[in-house]
């Protein structure tokens, strides 16, 4: 295996918990076309582009819509979600996600965030993590969802990095296929029965260190 120098993170559900935000603004929507939406619903909508997401919903209620009627409702929920987003504090960093990034810093490892989130730059501001990485990849650089790995592709190029020196932190089977889509090794973050194909699966970023999952792959 090749010395991996790179770390790329997906944000939601790896970094911060902003998925109860996107199903409460999701919901609210759903509301709004009177279609019935649960959190079992929302589990498809995991890893998934928010116009995807709304067409999911639409299939749900059995509903068709115009394009520009999909786009000015993707809209609305955006500024609904912004709303939670804005109010984010520091501390709903997930636990172990500080010390883990500051341990892999120290030991030299570039850092990149592979995001299809369009926000990814307002939530880390609010976590006061937008420093910590050396790259940021988000749903405003790339054309094409997960689990085409252009995310991730392109967050070693910008780390200056063979694919091959880096190494995936997926919350979502669609996050893991792209990195494998890509050449990476994936780490799950989460229960290997709903991330068969990772490489390692663990709970989280607590209580381990870069080292411990090295020693892994």
């Amino acid at each position: 295996m090749d010395e991996i120098k790179g770390l790329l993170f997906d944000l939601d559900g790896v970094i911060v918990d902003t998925a109860k935000y996107h199903y409460l603004a999701w919901k609210e929507l759903a509301e709004k076309l009177k279609i019935p939406f649960t959190e079992k619903d929302n589990e498809r909508l995991k890893g998934v582009s928010r116009m995807r997401s709304f067409e999911i919903i639409l299939e749900i209620g059995g509903l068709e819509l115009s394009k520009e009627e999909k786009e000015k409702y993707c809209t609305i929920k955006n500024n609904i979600y912004l709303e939670y987003i804005y109010k984010l504090k520091q501390e709903e960093v997930l636990p172990g996600v500080n010390e883990f990034l500051n341990d892999a810093r120290k030991k030299g490892y570039k850092i990149a965030l592979g995001s299809a989130s369009k926000n990814a730059g307002v939530i880390l501001s609010r976590l006061m993590l937008t420093d910590t990485f050396d790259a940021i990849i988000d749903g405003t650089k790339v054309n094409t969802a997960k689990p085409d790995p252009e995310v991730f592709l392109l967050g070693a190029k910008e780390l200056g990095l063979k694919k091959e020196a880096c190494i995936v932190f997926e919350d979502a089977k669609a996050g893991v296929d792209a990195a494998h889509n890509g050449g990476m090794k994936a780490i799950g973050i989460g229960r290997k029965e709903n991330l068969p194909n990772a490489d390692i699966c663990i709970p989280g970023l607590f209580h381990i260190t870069i080292d411990d999952l090295m020693n892994q792959l």
